[in-house]
């Protein structure tokens, strides 16, 4: 069985080079890089990561719980935590908490009892305390936890400010914006507020209603604009939905009941995630959020927080978005 040694005298290195290609550390030129790789590969060299676990007193294992693995956005974002982990040497173990308070308290023990070096939290059903109880690195997507923990999230401000501005640009004067849920300060909740904003502002008539649940599925949601939004749908010109299964849903259910997307409803979703990529017909209009960018960053500020053995190690970071013209509106 081939050694580290071994790999450093074919490629003609020494073995500290060999460590640093294979602990991404320092800087290492490209073609050193691609011998050390090379020589890897000619002898069949795989790293022993028990022991390089044991040694550094590092599991080199990262949580992440999310609220919905099937959710296209949730599956999407995992994939490209994943590949940027995987670029730091890293692996990951997911949890789906299904918005489950329980479950969610439940996998956060389960991470600490196989000693997983950090936790991405995507999925937010606990009070704040219970995550200042954890007492290991912690980044948190989409909500603000504490002064002490990262934060990862998309200008949640401006998506809703930009979304807001095109309808009104687009000649709408009566508004509805379909928020996500309100009760817990969570980032996304700031779309809201650039909504109420601008359209006072901007002297629109405006309502807000909670209903764009992330684990609502197409019936759900066609179940909740049947019964909530139905009765009051005609008094509006133009929706922007927290999500955008939210706003497929009701431009399929308008449209079933004769109301013409975009003549006399423009619609306008948030996301644009692969669900929303695959759609021809109609292509939504919709506020990106670049969600390779947000996992690199979850990654950064995670791997960063673990590798500097600093208690107190904060990276916040808001990553910008954008509008994405479709036929909607």
């Amino acid at each position: 069985m081939a050694s580290i040694k071994d790999v450093a005298e074919l490629a003609g290195v020494s073995i500290t080079t060999v460590s640093r290609v294979l602990n991404s550390r320092g800087y290492i030129g490209s073609e050193t890089r691609q011998k050390v790789e090379k020589a890897m590969e000619q002898l069949d060299y795989h790293p022993n990561q028990i022991a390089r676990a044991l040694l550094k007193n590092q599991s080199y294992l990262i949580g992440v719980i999310v609220p919905d693995l099937s959710h296209p956005l949730f599956s999407e974002l995992i994939n490209w935590i994943e590949a940027y982990a995987n670029e730091r040497n890293y692996k990951i173990l997911v949890c789906n908490s299904l918005q489950d308070s329980d479950k969610e308290a439940n996998y956060i023990s389960m991470l600490r009892q196989n000693r997983v070096d950090g936790i991405i939290m995507c999925s937010h059903s606990l009070e704040i305390e219970s995550y200042l109880k954890v007492s290991m690195p912690i980044v948190s997507f989409d909500r603000i936890i504490s002064s002490s923990i990262s934060y990862v999230a998309g200008d949640n401000y401006k998506g809703g400010e930009i979304a807001t501005k095109h309808l009104i640009e687009n000649g709408c004067k009566n508004l509805l914006h379909i928020s996500g849920p309100l009760k817990y300060d969570l980032l996304p909740n700031r779309r809201s507020d650039a909504f109420q904003l601008t359209c006072m502002k901007n002297n629109i008539h405006f309502t807000i209603i909670e209903g764009a649940h992330i684990k609502a599925a197409f019936q759900d949601n066609w179940d909740f604009i049947e019964q909530v939004i139905s009765p009051q749908l005609g008094n509006y010109d133009g929706v922007f939905c927290s999500n955008d299964i939210m706003a497929y849903t009701l431009y399929v259910y308008a449209t079933r009941n004769g109301i013409k997307v975009p003549e006399q409803l423009k619609i306008i979703g948030y996301d644009y995630h692969s669900f929303t990529r695959l759609m021809q017909h109609p292509k939504l209009t919709t506020v990106k959020q670049p969600l390779d960018r947000i996992g690199k960053a979850l990654c950064s500020a995670l791997i960063d927080q673990i590798e500097s053995k600093k208690t107190d190690f904060v990276n916040n970071t808001v990553v910008d978005v954008e509008l994405i013209h479709g036929d909607t509106t």
